[in-house]
């Protein structure tokens, strides 16, 4: 069992199958580690540092992340449910998404009013986020699942959502310029218009 009381900075480490869930990390920083099959499930992250490290099949579902900061962090067949992704400590001069996420499940998270560009979440379950008042350009959302998920006033220009599916956006209320979409998909943005649609 890893004590993280004892040290507060770690590098290159490999932490398997840890199990802290209901617990506080505080004021840790981790650079260039790896996270796999570990449980954080309702645990607290208070202001850590996380810098190049990959977590893989963990669960993080509930996290609370306050004020903690993530610099080219990934997250592979994670669950990652209820997470309020505002809470962290984002830089203003970000140019790219500092987190990534593949094959996770994001359900009923929140990354409202972020700046988050490039932002690369593939093949993921992203059921009821909040993605609102955000700029997400270029990001890419292939392959994800977006049911039930907000966009309002969100900025997705160029984004990739092909093989995205059930996606709700208002094209009047969202910037969509050069963006792509599934041919079939794709009909689900005429719902903001006001036409009837004749199989």
């Amino acid at each position: 069992m890893v004590n993280f009381n004892q040290n507060n900075e770690y590098w290159s480490e490999t932490f398997t199958e840890l199990d802290l869930s209901d617990e506080e990390v505080s004021g840790k920083e981790f650079e260039g580690c790896s996270f796999d099959k570990c449980n954080f499930n309702n645990s607290t992250f208070n202001r850590c540092v996380f810098i190049d490290c990959e977590f893989t099949d963990c669960n993080l579902s509930n996290i609370k992340i306050d004020f903690s900061t993530f610099s080219d962090v990934s997250f592979r067949d994670s669950k990652l449910i209820g997470i309020d992704w505002t809470k962290a400590a984002w830089s203003e001069l970000i140019y790219n998404s500092p987190v990534s996420f593949h094959t996770s499940i994001l359900n009923h998270s929140s990354f409202y009013g972020l700046c988050l560009q490039d932002l690369d979440m593939q093949g993921c379950k992203a059921i009821s986020v909040d993605f609102r008042e955000a700029d997400f350009s270029h990001a890419n959302f292939t392959f994800t699942d977006l049911q039930g998920s907000l966009f309002d006033n969100t900025n997705l220009t160029a984004v990739d959502f092909s093989d995205a599916t059930d996606y709700h956006i208002d094209i009047h209320r969202n910037t969509l310029k050069n963006a792509k979409f599934s041919r079939f998909e794709a009909v689900r943005l005429l719902e903001s218009l006001d036409i009837q649609l004749i199989d």
